[in-house]
């Protein structure tokens, strides 16, 4: 059974295989993205995800090991003084594919490859925090959108209502306006 053993082909022998990854990968470090097929850039950004990763650890050892997988001192240079350390708070996905559609010649899924440039933030304490915060926030809101509609009615901006007993205390008025625009209305015809 050939169960999670991955080969990346494309018809190509071993060492080319790994010259093209080495390749693309370098080209990725120096460009900050690159433009390919959808089938290259899935495994160049597996090589270049693990390539993050010995960066991230920083020893000799690991930057020797980069270099005998990518052949190019420069490249693993820039990988381990600025890629690295942009990355040292994230936990891999370190790079994203943006689909561009088929290439004209031969209907190839092109795309780019490039590095995610966003900070990431511990979600651990965001949890909890937007956990505890969620009814009272939804109360808000309901009561700024309320207040919002009765200022696009009346032509006025009110400020929003605090509590639930100034919500209510609105909208009472509110069908109070209405009751004498609707007496008006009836004087009006008669």
């Amino acid at each position: 059974m050939r169960h999670r053993k991955h080969t990346f082909k494309i018809g190509r022998s071993g060492a080319h295989r790994k010259a093209l990854l080495g390749s693309q990968v370098c080209s990725l470090i120096r460009e900050g993205a690159i433009k390919t097929t959808l089938a290259k850039a899935k495994e160049t950004r597996r090589v270049a995800e693990k390539m993050v990763t010995l960066g991230k650890k920083g020893t000799l050892h690991h930057r020797r090991m980069a270099i005998a997988r990518l052949r190019d001192v420069d490249a693993v240079a820039r990988l381990f003084s600025e890629i690295a350390p942009k990355h040292a708070n994230r936990d891999g996905g370190y790079t994203r594919i943006i689909k561009l559609g088929q290439r004209r010649g031969d209907a190839a899924e092109m795309c780019v490859l490039q590095w995610v440039e966003e900070e990431v933030e511990k979600k651990a304490s965001k949890k909890k925090a937007t956990k505890k915060a969620k009814p009272a926030e939804k109360k808000e809101e309901k009561a700024g959108k309320e207040a919002d509609q009765k200022a696009e009615e009346t032509g006025k901006a009110d400020p929003a209502p605090e509590t639930e007993a100034d919500v209510k205390d609105e909208k009472s008025e509110a069908d109070a306006e209405k009751a004498d625009d609707k007496s008006d209305k009836k004087e009006e015809k008669a």
